[in-house]
């Protein structure tokens, strides 16, 4: 067999002590038997000045023939030489952590590298990467509420988020949300009912009105109260990082900046390696018991997109920030953490990492589902501006409607609360051609909406 290399250049090759292997949940000891994922040794100095150092220092996995990328594990399944090794297995005495595995639902090395990339990326001690954004989410929640659990959640979530918070955890779990805003501190605190509330959720950026969170101050809030703070960081990888802020666990819809591309479907949970092997232990583990797996083919196209994820964030910051500011000067009412006049900009540049900007969304007020789409009908098919669609963080820019699209789970008070007006277009901007080309694009497509009400009126 082909020598097999690898640089070490922070991963912990160590056996944790059993006693870091529990994670108190739910007034209970999940123990995981075996220091089942490998913990990141990523030295705080550099984590701290960036993310993408962070990800510099994290150890370069080779192919299995010497090749600069590191091979595909595409098995489901995993041999042994000897039969007693396979108990070992079972028992935990043998495990990922010393290159053993069993079977790719449990872990395969593919995923597992791609693991470790998303936890240098997000400051956190592990990472597991799974088929979806929803099924960490799903898993996360799952795992620290049991029955008759209660959640605190900001009002403005995704959709499918809040579907899940509203829908089918009281349903099938009797678990329990109560919506706050989430920029009204004293609301948070009142929800947060000590001993009983597992989770505080919330997203760094919301979708789709791109309230900002004040992270610190939220996870102080709910650490006092003995509430563990979970943080989706789909709308802000490389500018904002829950963890360093305060946050216990950030999820993630791989799916979007991270991939790039928008063509896979991918999901990411991280924080405390305990809590990670906990979600994994044979008998109590949300991920093991539900099996959200990732496809290892899945995984190594994205580990190949992380290295070059900043470069793409930066892009897609600088893009947003410049258009918003000439949408802003045309008089159109445009919302975007990067202009000065949005609530939470100084409180989204304090917490920011330094150089990657504002975040690559920004929304357009229309007023009206039908002004709305009159917009991304001319920006679309005028202009070529952008694609009609959902979903973000694709090279091409995408926008939506997401009052009658990703939030149409919300009924009508719902998004009143959540501040989603009919006429809010949210797009995620994309970075190809270049910037005055695609600004032409989007001046164009205003003049012949200009043109169309003139019609209007005019009949």
């Amino acid at each position: 067999m082909a020598e097999t290399r690898s640089c070490e250049f922070g991963i912990s090759g160590m056996k944790r002590a059993a006693a870091a292997d529990s994670f108190e949940v739910d007034d209970e000891i999940f123990v995981a038997k075996k220091s089942m994922l490998p913990t990141l040794a990523v030295a705080p100095a550099a984590w701290e000045n960036d993310p993408a150092a962070s990800l510099a220092g994290l150890r370069h996995e080779f192919g299995e023939h010497g090749g600069i990328n590191m091979s595909i594990e595409a098995s489901a399944t995993f041999t042994v030489m000897e039969p007693e090794t396979m108990r070992r297995m079972f028992t935990g005495e043998l495990g990922p952590d010393r290159d053993f595995f069993i079977y790719s639902r449990h872990f395969n090395p593919t995923v597992l590298n791609l693991g470790r990339q998303v936890a240098a990326l997000e400051g956190t001690e592990a990472a597991y990467c799974t088929a979806s954004g929803m099924a960490a989410i799903s898993s996360v929640m799952l795992q620290l509420c049991s029955s008759g659990g209660h959640v605190v959640a900001s009002a403005t979530l995704y959709g499918g988020t809040h579907a899940l918070l509203t829908h089918f955890l009281p349903r099938t779990c009797n678990i329990t949300t109560t919506f706050v805003d989430i920029t009204d501190h004293e609301a948070v605190k009142n929800a947060i009912v000590e001993r009983r509330t597992k989770v505080l959720f919330f997203e760094s950026i919301s979708n789709p009105t791109l309230t900002v969170a004040d992270i610190p101050e939220l996870s102080k809030l709910a650490h006092d109260k003995g509430t563990m703070v979970v943080v989706d960081n789909t709308f802000s990888p490389m500018v904002l990082s829950p963890a360093r802020l305060g946050a216990d666990v950030v999820v993630h819809s791989i799916s979007k900046f991270i991939s790039g591309g928008a063509d896979v479907i991918a999901g990411a949970v991280c924080g405390p390696a305990s809590l990670l092997n906990s979600m994994m232990d044979l008998h109590q583990g949300a991920l093991m018991l539900l099996g959200p797996t990732m496809n290892a083919k899945v995984a190594f196209e994205l580990s190949e997109r992380i290295p070059h994820l900043g470069l793409r964030m930066k892009e897609h910051c600088r893009r947003a920030l410049e258009y918003a500011t000439r949408m802003k000067k045309l008089g159109i009412r445009v919302v975007y953490p990067g202009l000065e006049d949005h609530p939470q900009h100084h409180l989204l540049k304090s917490m920011a990492n330094k150089g990657y900007g504002f975040g690559g969304l920004l929304c357009v007020d229309m007023e009206s589902e039908e002004k709305a789409n009159r917009l991304m009908h001319h920006l679309q098919n005028s202009s070529q501006f952008g694609l009609i669609a959902v979903s973000l963080g694709y090279y091409e820019t995408l926008m939506s409607c997401s009052g009658s699209s990703t939030s149409s789970e919300l009924n009508s008070e719902e998004k009143a609360l959540a501040g989603i007006s009919p006429g809010l277009v949210r797009m995620s901007i994309g970075y190809t051609g270049t910037l005055e080309q695609k600004w032409s694009q989007f001046e164009r497509a205003i003049s012949r909406m200009e043109v169309d009400s003139t019609l209007f009126n005019k009949n």
